[in-house]
């Protein structure tokens, strides 16, 4: 078992990766990136589920930027993303499903997420190959590179 900071382990390691879970207040994109540097993951796919306070982000293609839009008191039905490299550092890409109590869903590019009420599970799956994000030149947003 890998322990971090706090008192108790956020992550165990299993045959295919990573199960990690999270509490309330953490800040899943930091820890995720952390897991990546700790553990040295050349690159991963991941899933997860929990409750959480997402910023979701709309890609502008002619500012180049996202429009940024936050939650809070949601429950992630879905997320899905990957892991991979930019600059030396772990570069997430993660899209997710939120839902209200009133069961609007929500959804789109992650740009920050913290965990609510509850936890956060997240199920890493790593590959071995290292994967590296570029500036696609032809609409400036940051792609896989294979």
């Amino acid at each position: 078992m890998s322990a971090t900071t706090s008192a108790s382990p956020k992550y165990i390691r299993t045959a295919t990766g990573f199960l990690m879970v999270l509490r309330q207040g953490d800040n899943v994109l930091q820890e995720l990136e952390q897991l990546a540097i700790r553990e040295k993951i050349p690159s991963a796919s991941l899933t997860g589920l929990g409750f959480r306070h997402p910023t979701f982000g709309f890609w502008n293609a002619q500012t180049k930027e996202y429009a940024p839009k936050s939650f809070s008191d949601t429950e992630m039905a879905s997320l899905t993303g990957s892991i991979a490299w930019k600059d030396g550092k772990p570069a997430l890409h993660l899209h997710g499903v939120a839902t209200d109590k009133n069961f609007t869903a929500y959804g789109g590019h992650l740009l920050a997420l913290e965990v609510g009420t509850g936890s956060m599970e997240l199920t890493i799956t790593t590959h071995p190959q290292r994967l590296e994000r570029l500036v696609d030149e032809r609409n400036g947003a940051t792609v896989l590179g294979l």
